[in-house]
């Protein structure tokens, strides 16, 4: 069931954009390996953690490298989770890619690298000049402690200081991107994201002052109303209100640059959707013909361009609302 089925007072988001929202070139490739994690996030719509298997199968690993070779205009590959980097395929994606001469993004919850057998991350990444995206929804401990566990925060600040040893946030060749998630709330005076700019500049001084972390970019990501982040809403009776906030906020400046224009998200069964966000909901890209589409059949038509509209639900108002949001940041 499709989320602005379940409110009626909702407006469907297709309706409130009065026309098509219709893909560009498709450009990133963003790959959700599966939902293996060492980390179990309050606020995680993937609903990863340490007890799920669900993970890339050898055969759908090998199709994806072959679109990834095949097709000139996948300027970059997104890799993420879980966390990308416990589930299979993750180094032979990383390195086809690059071998083709992409940009490789890694969206890294940082604690992974003190997990028995990841040590060699860092220096990894360093080597093939992958550009990482960190989890880190607060400079405060606190805060980080409360979303993602106990001792969380300790270790991404060991892990932010590993990467700059190695060059990152330093070297121009090695990019550190931060990601701010705001908490969940818990009561129905919700509010927007900070302002990027001036947020970033609070991470950079607090970072460098007490722990001396460089680093790149700061994003500040909407929490959508989708997996945990959904549930929790569900339990404390705020999924509708916070709907309504979000369609309230609704801004038509963020349409142009909504990432889910120019990217096709595939799942470790390798079904193709039009973001990371319908792909956790189960709603799947469609073709020119209305079928589902998948690598086998993009393969198999030779092109990356059969989608005609992209798949809108209610919680699409959260990459909408305010500055807007997207795995890059604000929009606007």
């Amino acid at each position: 069931m499709q989320t602005q089925q379940i409110n009626s007072t909702i407006t469907p988001f297709h309706q409130k954009l009065n026309f098509p929202l219709t893909k560009k070139q498709i450009t990133v490739l963003q790959i959700n390996l599966g939902k293996r994690c060492n980390l179990a996030c309050t606020h995680c719509h993937v609903e990863a953690g340490p007890k799920r298997q669900e993970e890339l199968s050898p055969q759908v690993c090998a199709q994806i490298i072959q679109l990834i070779q095949k097709f000139p205009q996948i300027k970059i590959v997104d890799l993420t989770g879980g966390a990308p980097e416990m589930n299979y395929g993750f180094k032979p994606l990383l390195e086809a890619s690059r071998a083709a001469k992409k940009q490789v993004i890694v969206r890294s919850n940082l604690t992974i690298y003190f997990e028995k057998g990841f040590g060699d991350l860092p220096e990894y990444f360093a080597k093939h000049q992958v550009r990482i995206v960190a989890s880190l929804p607060c400079y405060l401990e606190d805060n980080v402690d409360k979303m993602r566990g106990t001792g969380v925060y300790k270790n991404s600040i060991k892990a932010l200081q590993w990467l700059n040893k190695v060059g990152y946030g330093k070297n121009p060749d090695l990019i550190l991107d931060l990601v701010y998630n705001p908490q969940l709330p818990f009561s129905d005076k919700f509010s927007l994201t900070p302002n990027q700019t001036q947020l970033e500049h609070d991470y950079k001084v607090f970072l460098q002052e007490h722990f001396d972390i460089h680093f790149n970019n700061l994003f500040t990501i909407t929490n959508l109303p989708v997996g945990r982040a959904k549930l929790h809403l569900e339990r404390k009776k705020l999924y509708a209100p916070y709907l309504n906030f979000l369609e309230s906020h609704f801004n038509a400046n963020t349409v142009e640059n909504l990432m889910c224009r120019d990217l096709l998200s595939i799942d470790y069964l390798g079904n193709v959707y039009d973001c990371d966000f319908n792909q956790m909901m189960n709603l799947p890209a469609k073709t020119f013909r209305g079928e589902n589409l998948t690598v086998s059949l993009l393969l198999a038509t030779g092109s990356l361009d059969l989608i005609g509209e992209v798949q809108t639900a209610a919680y699409c108002y959260g990459c909408t609302a305010g500055c807007g949001s997207s795995c890059g940041g604000a929009l606007v």
